[in-house]
């Protein structure tokens, strides 16, 4: 029997998708669905101390706990932290990991970033859901077509930054995602001392204030997705 998920994540870093997308798996989680984390990388030289090799098995063990909190589907890509090339071998991989959990929706990061494998991501993820969804690229599974593209709000991520799509959660699904990602020593504060956890709880906070809610996590659209068909302006 096929897997199927309602919503994959796939962060260049192991941390980012928990991190930036985390609040929208936990609610999902929560309201029943299935989902699934792909990490490009494990992030293995963001530590000041500990080789890349001592840190990549930590942040995979980590990043291995923080899906088992939320049920998610675990993939862990083979390439190397600030090393990720835009090419197709990186595309085919994406395709592989979409065609194995056949996803109605795909959340990853924005365009802009203060780190180039996040840019990259960017750049690879479409066109990996154009070979996942084409039977003329021929792989172990069949083709799959995915819904919908959203890209996520993350701290380095921010530049030109637009909030169009706005999700209500509540303190559940903090909670729920607050433990996920304290699995992570980075996001614990032992590692660095930027306030991951205050700045995404801040934000959800933010970004609910604008949509009149309590609490809500955005996300930017494709170009494609702005368009709107309507047989008049009022109903």
């Amino acid at each position: 029997m096929q897997k199927r998920v309602s919503i994959l994540s796939i962060g260049a870093h192991a941390g980012d998708a928990e991190i930036a997308t985390g609040l929208a798996l936990a609610h999902h989680v929560n309201l029943g669905r299935k989902v699934a984390i792909c990490h490009l990388t494990l992030g293995e030289k963001g530590h000041p101390k500990l080789s890349p090799e001592d840190y990549a098995k930590q942040k995979r063990d980590e990043a291995m706990a923080a899906a088992d909190v939320i049920g998610a589907e675990f993939y862990a890509l083979p390439y190397r932290d600030g090393e990720v090339a835009v090419c197709d071998d990186l595309r085919l991989a994406i395709c592989d990991v979409i065609r194995d959990c056949r996803p109605d929706v795909i959340l990853t990061h924005w365009k802009e970033s203060v780190h180039k494998d996040h840019i990259t991501c960017n750049n690879c993820v479409p066109d990996a859901m154009f070979y996942a969804a084409t039977a003329g690229f021929e792989r172990v599974m069949p083709p799959h077509q995915v819904k919908s593209l959203y890209f996520a709000e993350n701290w380095e991520d921010y530049q030109d930054f637009v909030p169009e799509l706005y999700i209500e959660i509540n303190e559940d699904d903090v909670a729920l995602w607050e433990k996920m990602v304290k699995k992570y020593a980075l996001f614990r504060g032992d590692i660095v001392k930027f306030p991951y956890i205050d700045y995404y709880k801040s934000l959800a906070r933010v970004r609910g204030i604008e949509v009149y809610s309590k609490l809500a996590t955005a996300f930017a659209v494709p170009p494609g997705a702005r368009r709107r068909r309507a047989k008049s302006l009022s109903k």
